[in-house]
């Protein structure tokens, strides 16, 4: 069914100013010389586009927080409508419910917030820089995860129905806007927006030839060693990162109140694993920028049967050192050893 871009802008806008108790969040545009995005309340915002590419912030953030409480934990969450959601980051969802919602363990927090929260995609309409969803045999539009997916096409978006949270949704529209029918000639149209995309990610990707990730492990340290001297180990890539979900737990626990703190923490960082003896197991820091690549491209294949790099680029845009998550797999992959400065 199609429905009117504006419309469902005003749909989003009601449902968040309404008594649904439903808040929205969608990608808002920060002024800037480049367009850069973060998922925002929407709360009467006029600047915001639920195209264009990722937001600087991974899903991750509003899903497993980078720092919150596991006890006492609340059982109540406040159901969340987040829009604009793009398919590297519904990706990143999916292998996050994997590793947080399974037979041996559940992490009641991030369930919580999964549960009472309805996932919108859209289709990518344009690329950052850092961009390589199709080196990893991604694509700039999802194809399954969402509750609804939006597609456009001229003054419309498709909506394409992808769970029964998104037929609660979709009946909610259909209440209050007028729908039309979907044709062949829509399709057609929306298959040739997504082809340009895809294009232009393949040519902007173009030095970067996809290569055999499995068998990282097997690569000469030596290689790692050189490719590393520029890492400054600051995590910022780690945190990033819509799949990385290392944490380290404190006790903050007061009085007679018992408190557990989950927060964030990075295999980049020296002290990360480090025991009671002071013994760390990746002293060096060419051993834990290694580690991050084996647990995307091996670790988290072996554990959920998918690449834990979603092609997103976050950890490009965000590296102090400026090194090219891209670059490193090509060299690593082609056994360039490459002499760079020290930092």
């Amino acid at each position: 069914m199609l429905i009117k871009i504006s419309d469902f802008h005003s749909f989003l806008d009601n449902i968040d100013k309404g008594n649904n108790n439903i808040e929205v969040l969608i990608p808002v545009l920060v002024n800037g010389t480049e367009r850069r995005f973060f998922f925002t309340r929407l709360n009467g915002l006029n600047n915001y586009d639920l195209g264009f590419f990722r937001t600087v912030d991974p899903i991750k953030v509003l899903l497993y927080q980078p720092r919150e409480s596991v006890f006492p934990i609340s059982t109540k969450a406040v159901k969340r409508i987040i829009a604009g959601i793009k398919s590297c980051d519904m990706k990143a969802i999916q292998l996050l419910d994997k590793a947080l919602v399974n037979n041996d363990f559940v992490d009641i927090a991030y369930k919580n917030l999964r549960d009472s929260t309805y996932i919108i995609t859209t289709d990518c309409t344009e690329t950052h820089s850092s961009c390589h969803c199709t080196l990893l045999d991604g694509k700039p539009f999802t194809e399954s995860g969402f509750d609804l997916n939006l597609s456009p096409v001229d003054d419309y978006y498709l909506i394409t129905i992808g769970s029964d949270k998104g037929k609660e949704l979709f009946e909610l529209i259909n209440q209050n806007y007028g729908l039309l029918d979907d044709n062949e000639t829509v399709h057609f149209e929306i298959s040739q927006r997504r082809n340009k995309i895809i294009e232009k990610l393949i040519n902007q990707n173009e030095k970067f030839l996809p290569r055999n990730q499995n068998d990282l492990r097997e690569k000469d340290l030596a290689h790692w060693n050189e490719e590393s001297k520029e890492c400054i180990g600051c995590g910022a890539c780690t945190n990033i990162c819509p799949t990385c979900y290392c944490l380290i737990l404190n006790d903050e626990s007061t009085g007679k109140d018992f408190i557990k703190v989950r927060s964030y923490d990075s295999c980049q960082l020296h002290g990360y694993a480090r025991v009671a003896g002071g013994a760390s197991p990746r002293p060096k820091m060419y051993e834990r920028f290694r580690n991050r690549y084996l647990c995307k491209f091996d670790y988290m294949k072996k554990n959920f049967g998918e690449s834990g790099c979603v092609g997103c680029g976050r950890c490009t845009e965000a590296c102090a050192a400026k090194i090219d998550f891209r670059e490193v797999i090509q060299n690593i992959s082609m056994n360039t050893l490459t002499t760079k400065q020290s930092t």
